[in-house]
């Protein structure tokens, strides 16, 4: 196991498939994400004082944090939400080969 030197996991949410996988693919094709694993989630929550239950994607970006800048506004970009789920996780530990892959697919050495 190693400690990894600013890599994480970003999390955000969508609305649909399709919102979910274009954002997916903007993030990789950018190389702002080494990968984007997708998940359908149910969210209960409060907007606007009222509450919703929704089913929507989870996205489960793995990246070099340093890029978070830069990942954050491709997202807000494509994104259909007025405030959307943008939150980042530092990974604490995790396998030197899957960090270095990480590395290599943000820099662009992994092609």
């Amino acid at each position: 196991m190693d400690t990894p030197a600013g890599y994480g996991v970003v999390l955000a949410t969508a609305a649909n498939f399709q919102e979910a996988e274009a954002i997916a693919n903007a993030l990789v094709e950018g190389k702002l994400a080494a990968c984007v694993s997708l998940l359908p989630i149910h969210s209960i929550y409060t907007w606007q004082g009222e509450m919703h239950t929704e089913h929507e994607w989870q996205l489960l970006i793995k990246t070099d944090l340093a890029q978070f800048p830069l990942l954050e506004a491709k997202i807000r970009e494509i994104h259909s939400y007025e405030v959307s789920e943008i939150i980042a996780l530092p990974i604490v530990a995790g396998s030197q080969a899957y960090l270095q892959w990480i590395s290599e697919q943000i820099k662009g050495d992994g092609e």
